[in-house]
Parts: structure tokens; C-alpha cells; sequence
């Protein structure tokens, strides 16, 4: 389906409309594939949804999860948070994870990647991170692991702006592409006309002097933080990696929480950061 997808984007709209509308080669694929995820998921919520109305406490539960997440409707008190009633859609629930299946599983370890590596070249930073996790998070654990509520991820804002930092620098999607509706004029003072597409950098926007001033090659994650020790609030048009207005990514949050969600995670955190950099060893495996 990721191959069907991407190759829309290289040909002419005019041409796979048409074979999909007379359902030959790669859009034939593309519905049989559609069919067997859409089949495969609704049977997924179906057993989700059972298990939900088993539970009373289904929201504090041990293995409560994205699914379910997008299933339950979110209350702030206890007694309307019992799971008698779904009011989020199936649909919702199955195009929301289509696009987190498609687009969020090698953004996220790409992301990752480029982050442990980062970190673990510049051991001031390293540090921050690792003494932020045991001031304000019991780290250690008992070996079972368990999930961190958005409330406690929200204290870790220096280890918050070392992920955006690496984004800025390393963005999963180095290069975007969008298409005008109608005529336009661009910041720049350029003038574009209607079905014009227009492919921009998020790569090279995180290395320019101009957005991001003379130290834009530096790993710097204090840039993020403002003077009262707080993340700052930096325009989406500014820092793209997860694209801004309408398009926005909509696993932001997912992103940045699901690498660091549970002790384990960052008890293998802490190892990896502990265990040596890169250039004394030879590299990251």
C-alpha cells in the first residue's frame, strides 16, 4: 500500500485515477490490499470494544494502548470514562490507524536513530538528559515496566527539546511536496498559479542561518527551552518536521511520548547512553 501511494505522487493524477477507476495494475493491488487491512482491523476493534465492556477501569489498565485511545471518548472524571459507550467511530479509529501504520513506523526509529546518536556524541547533553530522567522520574522501575502518563513526560522538557532538536536537524521526511488549490503568492514574493507543486526541504530549513541563526549546525537543544526552564513555543512553519496547519502530523504527541512512555524504555535509555559514544567505540550498532 506505502508503494501504491508513493508512486501517486510521481505520476500524473490523470493517470492512476484512471486505473483506479478501471481497477488495473498497481490500484487493483492497492483496493485488494485496502480490503485485507480495513477487514483485518475492524476485527482488532471489534475485540478491543469487547474487552472495554468488560472492564470498568479499562482507562487505568495495564495494557491500554493507542487502539484503545482512539476508541474511548475522553472525560476528565472516572464514571464517565467507564467504556458503556463508544463514541469515537470505527472509521475514525481505522483511517487514524492507517496513517500512523503508514507513515509513523520508519519515521519514528529513523527518528530514534538519529536522536541516540546525537546524544551520545555530545556527553553534556547526555547527562542533562539522564539526570532530568532521575529528578523527576522513578527511572529504575521493578522490571515490569510500566506506561507514564502525559503529566509526567510533560517534567521531562530538556530530554522534550533534545528530540526536537535532533527533528530539526534529522527530519524523518527530509523532503515535501504540496500542490496550490488556487493562485498564490508566497512569502518569498514568488508568485505560483493554481495546481502548481511546490517541493520544500525540512532538511535544509533546520540548517539555515536565517531561521535558525549562526549556530543552526549545532546540536543545541537550549534553543528549545525559554528563560523559565520552559519548552518555548516555536511555529509549526518554522520548525516542519511534523508539517503545520491542516496537514499537520497527527501523531505529534504519539511521537515524541512513544519514545520514552515506558520504564523499560527508559531504563534501555539510560543503557544505551551509558554504554559509551560513538566515536571511542567505533559507532552505534
Amino acid at each position: 500500500m506505502e508503494e501504491v501511494i508513493f508512486q501517486r505522487h510521481l505520476k500524473p493524477q490523470w493517470f492512476w485515477k484512471l486505473h483506479k477507476w478501471l481497477q488495473i495494475g498497481e490500484e487493483r493491488k492497492m483496493k485488494i490490499s485496502s480490503e485485507i487491512f480495513d477487514r483485518l482491523f475492524y476485527q482488532c476493534i471489534s475485540r478491543k470494544k469487547e474487552l472495554l465492556n468488560r472492564s470498568k477501569t479499562a482507562m487505568d489498565r495495564d495494557d491500554f494502548d493507542l487502539l484503545t485511545f482512539m476508541l474511548v471518548e475522553d472525560h476528565n472524571n472516572q464514571e464517565e470514562r467507564e467504556m458503556s459507550a463508544f463514541k469515537k467511530s470505527e472509521k475514525y479509529a481505522r483511517d487514524m490507524a492507517f496513517n500512523l501504520l503508514s507513515a509513523g513506523s520508519e519515521t519514528v526509529s529513523s527518528g530514534l536513530a538519529w536522536f541516540l546518536w546525537l546524544v551520545a556524541t555530545h556527553q553534556l547533553i547526555e547527562n542533562s538528559i539522564l539526570e532530568e530522567i532521575k529528578t523527576n522520574l522513578n527511572g529504575e522501575g521493578d522490571g515490569k515496566g510500566r506506561h507514564f502518563s502525559f503529566e509526567e513526560l510533560s517534567k521531562l522538557n530538556y530530554l522534550h527539546a533534545a528530540i526536537c532538536e535532533s527533528l530539526r536537524l534529522y527530519p524523518p521526511v527530509p523532503f515535501e511536496h504540496t500542490v496550490s488549490v488556487d493562485s498564490d503568492t508566497l512569502p518569498s514574493g514568488h508568485q505560483i498559479g493554481k495546481n502548481t507543486r511546490v517541493i520544500y526541504s525540512p532538511y535544509w530549513m533546520g540548517r539555515m542561518e536565517e531561521i535558525w541563526g549562526a549556530d543552526c549546525l549545532e546540536f543545541k537543544p537550549e534553543r528549545w527551552i525559554s528563560n523559565k526552564g520552559e519548552l518555548g513555543d516555536v511555529s509549526p512553519y518554522k520548525f516542519r518536521a511534523f508539517n503545520a496547519g491542516p496537514r499537520a502530523c497527527i501523531g505529534k504527541v504519539w511521537t515524541v511520548a512513544s519514545d520514552i512512555d515506558k520504564e523499560d524504555r527508559l531504563s534501555m535509555l539510560r543503557k544505551i547512553m551509558q554504554g559509551g559514544h560513538p566515536e571511542r567505540e567505533g559507532g552505534l550498532a
